[in-house]
C-alpha cells in the first residue's frame, strides 16, 4: 500500500477491546519509568551507606529526573517522524540497559551514569504513552482511559517504595546484594512490555515530512541539564555562591535564552513558541510544573520521615505508603469516568490542588509520636488531590490543541511537570539539610543550657556526622536521640510549608483554564484525517 494511499484513508476508531490491549502493553512500559521514580527512595539509605555519604542522596535521585526530563520533548517530535511504535520500544531498550548497569555499579558515580541512563529511557516511556493514547482515543472518551494510567501512578507511588525497602532490607538475595535487585527486578518487566507493544501496538502512522531540529535539540537538552545540574546537584552541595554553581547556571540560563532565539526562527522547532500562545498548553505546562513538585515532595520526604523519625524499615516505610496509593487509585479512576459521562473537566484540577494544599499543610502537624492514623490521612488527602489533577490536565490539553501537535505538546507537558519533579526535589532537599543542620545546632545548644548532664560528654562535633547518615542515631543515648529526632522533625516542617505555597499557586492556575467542549469520536476522527490531508500536502 503506498504511502497516499495510507493517509487517505479513514480514520480508524478502535474498539474497546483493542484500546485496552494497547493500554496494557503502555501500562507496562508506564510502570517501569513510574517505578524507578521512586522505588530508590527507601532503599537509598541503605545505598547511600555503602557507598558512604548522605550528601549522595539528590545526585541518585535527580540524575534519573534530569535525563528523563531534558529527552522528553524530544520523544514527541521523533515519533512524529519514525512513527510511535519503535520510537517507544528504542525507550524500552535504553531503560532495560540502563537497569541492569545500575545493578552492577561498583561506586557512586557508576550509579548515577546509570541512572541517568535509565532516565532517558523512562523519558520515553512516561511522554509517548499519553501521546498514543491521543492518538487512538478522543477527548470525550479519554477519561475512563487515562484514569487506569493515574492508577499506575499510585501503585508506582507504593509498590515502589515497598519494593525497594523489601530488597533492601535483605543483604543478599541469590548472592547478590539486596539493594541491586531494585534495578534487576525492571529486566523482566521490560522484557515483557516489549513483547505487549510488539503484539498490539499497532496504531496508524500518519507520514509527514517532518525534519528534526537537531541544533535546537542539542540546545535544549544542553540548556536543561546544565540548568538542573546548578539548581539539584551544585547548588545544594556546594553551596549557591560557589563559583561552579554560578557558572553553570548562568551558561545554562545563556543556552535557554539562545534556545528561545533559535526555536523562533526554526522552521520546524523542537518546541514550537507558538504552542504557548495556546490559553490551554501554558496553564497546563505550569499547572504539571506544580503537580511534578508536589507529588515528588510527598514521595521522597515521606518514606524518609517514616524510616528517620519513626525507625521504621525500608520495607515498613513502603507498607506506610499505602494510604497514599489509594488516595491517587480511587480519585484518578473515578474523576476519567466522571469525565467521560459529564464532559466537564475543569472542576477536578481545582478540587485537586485545594485537597493536595490542604494535605501538604497538615503534613506540617508531623511529629516523632503522631499516630500512623493521622499521617494516614494527610497522606490520602495529598495523593487524592494528585489522582483528581494529574491526568484531567493531559485531557485539557490534548482537546485544546491541533491534532498534528498531539505529540510534541503531550510530551512537552510531561517535560514541564518532570521539570517541577526535579526542582522540587532539589528546593525540598535542599531545605531538608540546611534545616537539619540548625537545628541540630540549636537544639544541642539549648539542652547544654537546660540539661549540661544530659549531654554526658557528648562530642558536638558528631552532629555533622548526624546529619550526613542518619544511621548514626540508632547509637546515641535516649535523651540525645530524642534532641536530634526534634530537629529531623522542626526540619519536615519547614519542607511542607516550602511546599504548601507551591500547590496553592496550582489552584490559582485551574481557576484560571478555560473549559471548552471534549471532542467526540467523529470530529476526533475528521481532525486526524484533516491533519494527514496537511501533511499530504
Amino acid at each position: 500500500m503506498s504511502n497516499e494511499a495510507h493517509i487517505n484513508a479513514p480514520a480508524k476508531v478502535h474498539t474497546h477491546r483493542e484500546i485496552m490491549a494497547i493500554v496494557g502493553g503502555l501500562m507496562t512500559g508506564m510502570l517501569l519509568a513510574a517505578l524507578d521514580q521512586t522505588i530508590v527512595s527507601t532503599a537509598l539509605k541503605n545505598i547511600v551507606e555503602e557507598f558512604n555519604g548522605l550528601n549522595h542522596y539528590t545526585w541518585v535521585v535527580t540524575a534519573y529526573l534530569l535525563t528523563s526530563t531534558a529527552s522528553t520533548p524530544l520523544y514527541g517530535k521523533i515519533s512524529d517522524i519514525y512513527g510511535r511504535r519503535i520510537v517507544f520500544q528504542f525507550a524500552i531498550i535504553t531503560f532495560l540497559l540502563g537497569s541492569l548497569l545500575a545493578g552492577l555499579s561498583q561506586n557512586m558515580e557508576q550509579l548515577i551514569a546509570t541512572r541517568a541512563l535509565q532516565g532517558l529511557g523512562a523519558g520515553g516511556l512516561m511522554a509517548l504513552t499519553f501521546v498514543i493514547i491521543g492518538d487512538i482515543v478522543p477527548p470525550r472518551e479519554r477519561g475512563r482511559y487515562q484514569g487506569y494510567f493515574g492508577a499506575v501512578w499510585g501503585l508506582a507511588s507504593v509498590a515502589g517504595p515497598l519494593l525497594g525497602g523489601f530488597f533492601a532490607d535483605r543483604g543478599e538475595i541469590f548472592g547478590i546484594t539486596g539493594w541491586r535487585w531494585i534495578f534487576y527486578i525492571n529486566i523482566p518487566f521490560a522484557i515483557a512490555s516489549l513483547l505487549i507493544t510488539s503484539a498490539v501496538l499497532h496504531i496508524p502512522k500518519v507520514k509527514r515530512d517532518h525534519t528534526i531540529d537537531y541544533f535546537g535539540a542539542l540546545l535544549m537538552v544542553v540548556s536543561v541539564t546544565l540548568v538542573l545540574l546548578s539548581v539539584s546537584i551544585y547548588g545544594p552541595q556546594y553551596g549557591w555562591g560557589d563559583s561552579r554553581t554560578i557558572t553553570l547556571l548562568a551558561a545554562g540560563l545563556i543556552l535557554t535564552v539562545a534556545f528561545l532565539y533559535w526555536e523562533g526562527k526554526a522552521k520546524e522547532p523542537i518546541l514550537p513558541l507558538s504552542l504557548f500562545k495556546n490559553h490551554t498548553f501554558s496553564l497546563t505546562s505550569a499547572l504539571g510544573a506544580v503537580i511534578g513538585a508536589g507529588m515528588f515532595g510527598a514521595i521522597v520526604m515521606l518514606p524518609l520521615y517514616f524510616q528517620v523519625v519513626k525507625g521504621y524499615s525500608a520495607t515498613e516505610a513502603g507498607l506506610k505508603l499505602i494510604p497514599f496509593m489509594l488516595g491517587i487509585v480511587s480519585t484518578s479512576i473515578l474523576s476519567g469516568k466522571m469525565i467521560t459521562k459529564h464532559g466537564h473537566y475543569k472542576r477536578f484540577p481545582i478540587m485537586g490542588t485545594v485537597i493536595m494544599t490542604v494535605g501538604i499543610l497538615l503534613m506540617t502537624r508531623l511529629e516523632i509520636d503522631t499516630p500512623y492514623w493521622q499521617i494516614s490521612i494527610y497522606a490520602i488527602l495529598v495523593g487524592a488531590g494528585l489522582g483528581l489533577s494529574m491526568q484531567t490536565i493531559i485531557i485539557a490539553l490534548q482537546n485544546a490543541v491541533d491534532f498534528r501537535d498531539m505529540g510534541v505538546a503531550t510530551s512537552s507537558n510531561t517535560f514541564f511537570r518532570s521539570l517541577g519533579a526535579v526542582f522540587g526535589t532539589a528546593l525540598f532537599g535542599t531545605i531538608l539539610s540546611n534545616r537539619v543542620g540548625y537545628y541540630l545546632q540549636s537544639n544541642f545548644a539549648e539542652l547544654a543550657k537546660t540539661d549540661p548532664k544530659a549531654l554526658g560528654g557528648f562530642d558536638m562535633s558528631k552532629l555533622g556526622e548526624i546529619s550526613n547518615n542518619t544511621a548514626v542515631l540508632k547509637t546515641l543515648p535516649a535523651v540525645i536521640q530524642q534532641t536530634a529526632l526534634e530537629a529531623f522533625v522542626s526540619s519536615f516542617h519547614i519542607v511542607f510549608y516550602a511546599a504548601a505555597p507551591i500547590t496553592a499557586l496550582g489552584i490559582l492556575l485551574a481557576l484560571m483554564l478555560r473549559e471548552t467542549p471534549l471532542r467526540t469520536n467523529l470530529d476526533y476522527a475528521a481532525a486526524r484525517e484533516e491533519a494527514a490531508g496537511e501533511s499530504v500536502g
